[in-house]
């Protein structure tokens, strides 16, 4: 079954919305929102200075590591990107096994990714 906003849970859906907010706050390509094992959150857009460029998710999970969080419940990737890019996947891959949600800047998820 296609994951839609209907079929959310609500925590999820916030996390996606906190993605937008953050991308459209900031005007960047990306923004991204990933929870921790404790339910904080933690948002993002991407970094691109001439000597540090990160995504999106790789600035949301270093917040995330360097408040204390030992492994992510879920993580959201708001982009025109058609799936998230390696990098993306790895960063969350080393704290668990968190889904990724992928959505649109309207906020329509295109994917689920673990």
């Amino acid at each position: 079954m296609p994951v839609t906003e209907t079929t959310l849970d609500p925590e999820d859906s916030k996390i996606i919305t906190l993605a937008r907010a953050a991308r459209a706050r900031n005007g960047t390509a990306e923004g991204a929102a990933v929870r921790d094992e404790t339910g904080r959150t933690y948002t993002a857009t991407s970094v691109d200075l001439p000597s540090l460029k990160l995504s999106a998710v790789q600035v949301a999970v270093a917040m995330a590591v360097s408040s204390g969080a030992v492994s992510l419940e879920a993580a959201a990737l708001v982009s025109e990107a058609q799936e998230p890019g390696d990098p993306d996947i790895a960063v969350v891959q080393d704290l668990g096994n968190a889904v990724i949600f992928l959505a649109g800047p309207d906020g329509t998820v295109k994917g689920r990714y673990i």
